[in-house]
């Protein structure tokens, strides 16, 4: 699935443990699909990601969220409920931002068909989360080509295993740092209060201007002038992290804050036209739907107190992620303006940098 070497096989040494896939998907029922969409004759370089908290079981359980906004230009539906009720229920989706409605509709119809026994005897509703970065650089955005049919596509083809990276899925036409960016993951294995837990990451890189890349410290972006294409900041990252430790959605919105300290690890501030939006969920059980559940709960939470580590794995996990869908880029052309090319970034220039 993987045909270019990731950032640790290159020999950029990244600190942590990770998982056998270095995925998100190295926490246990985790799955991801993608539909990616590529014809530059037709301007099309777009596609759809699709993360399963729980695959596809039949029956509807939530899983525990929290939910930050680095900065907010952008788009993630179902978050005022997560806010409020601290979990979410079905897909997370990430596109292009024209596609948010779309998808949006294709998710309801996959939980509708997928959860059919609770639709069809309760009174079910659909909030899946569909997040979204801008690709009209490289790709005919206003075309409106992502169909009900490509997000289903990514939806029922979702699996556990090694996840590709770079220009694939929703990080088709994305452009990270000047470079073709993309979609990146990554994972970390760790220990909290003696018990093993999993910690794994899927970004949708689309952010940074070239002066500011930084990986591992080193400023590798004032290093690699040639190619560039912005002159600001005009792009978003999305990052989804999951974990099998059990945690509180209080807690789930710190891991979620803490993504943002991953981004600027790259060198990112921020930039103000850019959507910066993070979600944390947890495989840990949760207990059934709220409204069948009695009167009074009982949850096992890990003791804030003891999260450092947690968060230490979700700023390392992001910042390679990031890298990961990086060294993953492949050469695209532009489509507004035309006649220009994003360029992957070279991959064994930045290896000479640390070797």
């Amino acid at each position: 699935m993987q045909s270019k070497p990731r950032a640790r096989d290159l020999g950029l040494p990244f600190p942590g443990e990770t998982g056998p896939w270095n995925a998100i998907t190295d926490v246990a029922g985790v799955e991801v699909g993608m539909t990616t969409l590529y014809d530059p004759a037709q301007g099309l370089c777009t596609g759809v990601t699709a993360i399963l908290p729980r695959g596809a079981a039949p029956t509807p359980e939530p899983v525990r969220a929290g939910q930050f906004t680095l900065n907010g230009n952008g788009e993630m539906t179902g978050t005022h409920w997560i806010h409020d009720a601290g979990y979410l229920i079905g897909p997370v989706c990430i596109t292009n931002t024209h596609s948010v409605g779309i998808v949006h509709h294709a998710a309801t119809r996959w939980m509708v068909q997928t959860h059919a026994d609770w639709f069809a005897h309760q009174h079910g509703w659909a909030m899946p989360v569909v997040a979204e970065t801008y690709d009209g650089v490289l790709n005919d955005i206003n075309g409106l080509h992502v169909t009900e049919a490509h997000a289903l596509s990514a939806l029922h083809g979702a699996a556990s295993g090694p996840v590709a990276e770079g220009p694939v899925g929703g990080g088709t036409g994305m452009i990270c740092y000047e470079f073709k960016g993309g979609t990146g993951t990554a994972s970390r294995k760790l220990d909290l209060g003696g018990e093993d837990y999993t910690l794994g990451v899927l970004v949708q890189a689309n952010h940074g201007i070239r002066p500011w890349l930084t990986v591992l410290g080193r400023r590798v972006g004032a290093q690699m002038t040639e190619d560039r294409l912005l002159d600001r900041e005009t792009g978003s990252i999305i990052v989804i992290v999951a974990t099998d430790a059990p945690l509180s959605a209080l807690s789930l919105r710190h891991v979620a804050r803490r993504a943002g300290l991953g981004v600027g690890r790259g060198g990112s501030p921020g930039g103000q036209n850019s959507g910066d939006i993070f979600l944390a969920f947890s495989t840990a059980e949760f207990g059934g739907m709220p409204q069948f559940a009695p009167a009074l709960v009982s949850r096992v939470e890990i003791n804030d107190e003891i999260l450092d580590p947690l968060y230490l794995a979700t700023v390392e996990a992001v910042e390679e992620a990031v890298v990961n869908a990086l060294v993953a880029g492949e050469d695209r052309p532009t489509f507004k303006p035309k006649g220009q090319i994003c360029r992957a970034i070279d991959t064994q220039a930045l290896a000479a940098m640390f070797g």
